[in-house]
């Protein structure tokens, strides 16, 4: 990426971040709907889950789950924006200026990160408020937030693709209910241990279940084994593949 590219990004970021601020309610928006799913498991139905051999409070050992929905819901505001964009015709403006068209893409998916990290914070101090306690040391918040910028950035290609290739505005946001849904049926609530046969292995072998197992660890300060390994290899298979067709997608966009 050269430094025309890089600046082009940076100003066309900064748009869309201004768009956001002027309309804050995407993020929280995007925050509500995991606060109120931590409020119903913590205080209605965690009495009611046996966590097995884990140790610690429930709601340490689901914010995890939380946090990947937090990112499975904003995702579905980045398509939103980019099926908007195209249909108002921004994009042609855009692209008739001596800009760099790679810029245009980048700073959805930047914007994108910013505001899930935002809706995460939020998300993350109220569990702290909820009783949400971490021995996670300096490095392991880092390795923490490093897993989920990840993970956004991986999601975020995928929404462009929705956003690129939708006919509706509800189809462009649409996909990303099935993403919401996957942690569900993951370790990021129950142990895995407690499902039953075909339901266990799809579980143990989503990709969800190692980004909540890894990060979990990360949070407790317990060594997190392999489960790291497979978890950025999801995220980066995402991510690549993602990519690859998002750019073709445009590239067809705009010729």
């Amino acid at each position: 990426m050269t430094a025309h590219t890089i600046g082009d990004t940076a100003v066309l970021t900064g748009r869309s971040l201004r768009h956001i601020l002027r309309s804050p309610d995407t993020i929280i928006t995007t925050a509500v709907t995991p606060i109120a799913l931590m409020l119903l498991f913590v205080y209605v139905f965690s009495g009611a889950i046996d966590l097995g051999s884990a140790k610690g409070s429930y709601i340490d050992y689901m914010l995890p789950g939380i946090l990947l929905i937090t990112i499975a819901s904003g995702i579905a505001y980045t398509a939103y924006r980019l099926f908007m964009d195209l249909q108002s015709g921004i994009f042609e403006r855009f692209h008739s200026l001596p800009i760099a068209r790679s810029g245009v893409l980048w700073a959805q998916v930047l914007t994108s990160l910013v505001a899930n990290l935002v809706s995460v914070a939020i998300v993350i101090g109220v569990a702290l408020i909820m009783g949400f306690r971490t021995g996670a040391s300096v490095g392991a918040w880092l390795a923490v937030i490093g897993i989920l910028v990840l993970f956004t950035l991986a999601l975020t290609w995928l929404a462009v693709i929705a956003g690129l290739s939708a006919k509706t505005v509800d189809g462009a946001s649409a996909f990303a209910y099935p993403l919401i849904f996957l942690p569900f049926i993951s370790s990021a609530f129950v142990p895995t241990e407690s499902m039953p046969g075909p339901v266990r292995w799809f579980a143990e072998n989503q990709p969800v279940t190692s980004i909540v197992d890894t990060t979990r660890a990360l949070f407790a300060g317990q060594p997190v084994g392999g489960d790291i390994w497979v978890a950025l290899a999801w995220c980066v298979g995402i991510l690549v593949v993602g990519y690859a067709v998002s750019m073709s997608l445009y590239r067809r966009k705009i010729s």
